[in-house]
């Protein structure tokens, strides 16, 4: 089993020394979400059953590539995630270059976690239309792949259209760093399975993952990948018991956050690596 946190879940200030703490622990990984705007006028949720968008429009934003490239500079190890980059949000060209650039820096310790986005205010505060994000993050995924992998690159397609570019240089991580899907939808495993490396469940408790995994890996084969997804996800981890819980229902990663308040971050991934790396075999 591998461990990350959600810097989120901390105040801005404690990210450098808190990723550099988890670093120093074990932990496998940090992973930071983004947004481009939160809009004064907000609906809906990630969360299922909720009905009010789960933070206020004042939030601190910082762009989630860049501020990983400025924790890159200061680790060694530990792998550097997004959960989630609104992908569709920006012209692939965008999103391609400044992923490369992150995983450059941080010599391939980029694991790339998007998603179709949820906030409707969102896109239409940059002019796109929320309806057909599904399809546009499709195309925008499938240019960033062909860019991150092929010596040149035209496209012809329902969003984005272009001549022949070439895109050098090349992320470290041989195709581009590894994409992690968020969702939880039959549409957010077709996607994985046809343009990802892993899944992102947001609403799944434990005891929902096996069939979904199971989806998934039927949806896998059917576009001829070999190996198998990642899945990572966060659920309330109390004992090793839950541990071996999530590792039997499929989950590869788990991102915790043992802490109430950041002033008791740094003490609190103490205490959870004391407590359960070792019972739960190694921190990844």
């Amino acid at each position: 089993m591998k461990f990350g946190i959600p810097l989120a879940r901390a105040h801005p200030g404690l990210w450098p020394e808190l990723t550099k703490q988890a670093e120093a622990l074990g932990f496998e990984s940090v992973w930071l979400p983004e947004h481009l705007v939160f809009p004064v006028a907000m609906s809906g949720s990630p969360h299922r059953g909720d009905a009010h968008p789960p933070v206020p429009p004042q939030t601190p934003i910082f762009d989630a590539l860049n501020y990983l490239s400025f924790l890159a500079g200061q680790t060694e190890t530990i792998r550097l995630g997004t959960y989630v980059y609104n992908i569709g949000l920006r012209h692939p060209f965008v999103s391609a270059r400044a992923a490369a650039t992150l995983d450059i820096v941080s010599g391939g310790r980029f694991d790339f976690g998007i998603g179709a986005s949820w906030l409707r205010e969102e896109w239409e505060a940059v002019g796109l239309d929320f309806d057909s994000r599904g399809p546009r993050v499709d195309e925008a995924l499938q240019v960033c792949r062909a860019l991150w992998s092929q010596p040149s690159v035209e496209y012809h397609g329902r969003f984005f259209e272009f001549g022949e570019v070439m895109f050098e240089p090349k992320p470290v991580q041989p195709g581009g760093p590894p994409v992690h899907v968020g969702g939880d939808g039959k549409a957010a495993l077709r996607r994985v399975a046809q343009l990802g490396d892993g899944w992102l469940p947001m609403n799944h408790t434990v005891d929902r993952i096996p069939e979904s995994v199971r989806i998934l890996t039927g949806l896998w084969a059917e576009y001829g990948r070999s190996g198998t997804p990642q899945v990572t996800t966060s659920v309330p981890i109390s004992s090793a018991d839950d541990i071996s819980r999530a590792a039997d229902a499929g989950i590869d990663r788990l991102i915790v956050a043992p802490w109430q308040r950041t002033r008791d971050a740094l003490e609190g991934i103490a205490r959870f690596a004391d407590q359960y790396f070792q019972k739960a075999g190694a921190a990844g």
